[in-house]
């Protein structure tokens, strides 16, 4: 059996691109965060980068599916240009007041659960680096290593916490 990777889970909203209230609903509202060289860091330690984030938004009708494609796609180019590559990104499309409850939406650990499964992670060498405490508690119900940050907090100052 081939040796398990290990990964950094990433929210989106105030982790990658800037904390703007509750929901990015435009590609013009989407700003990045300059985390490049520390993402590059952990991915040069041989992480894999796997976004997981809530997109609660699309159930209720503010953005289409068309318009995170293109943020996430301006995510992944951007970072690109920097040597950092996302292994996948993972979102939530529900929000339980419109779509019912779902096992994927966190603190429910469904996102992490399908990156752990698709890319053979070891959770107990893999991170969940987000910056609420539903992502901490989703870490945790995945068996991951939950780091919470402050909103727009730059991921270079945890990186002593990452082995």
């Amino acid at each position: 059996m081939p040796a398990k990777n290990k990964a950094i889970f990433l929210d989106r909203d105030g982790v990658l691109n800037q904390e703007m209230g509750d929901y990015v609903c435009h590609f013009e509202d989407f700003h990045l965060l300059d985390n490049f060289k520390a993402l590059k860091t952990l991915q040069d330690r041989g992480y894999l980068l796997i976004v997981a984030t809530n997109q609660g938004g699309l159930a209720k009708g503010w953005y289409s599916e068309d318009e995170l494609a293109k943020m996430h796609s301006h995510l992944k180019e951007v970072y690109l240009k920097h040597g950092v590559t996302f292994t996948d990104i993972f979102y939530c499309p529900h929000h339980p007041d419109f779509t019912g409850e779902c096992d994927c939406r966190k603190p429910k650990p469904g996102l992490l659960l399908r990156g752990i499964e698709k890319y053979n992670i070891d959770p107990a060498k893999s991170y969940f680096i987000g910056d609420r405490d539903r992502d901490i508690e989703a870490a945790t119900a995945a068996g991951v290593k939950g780091i919470l940050v402050d909103s727009n907090q730059p991921i270079a100052e945890v990186l002593g916490l990452i082995d």
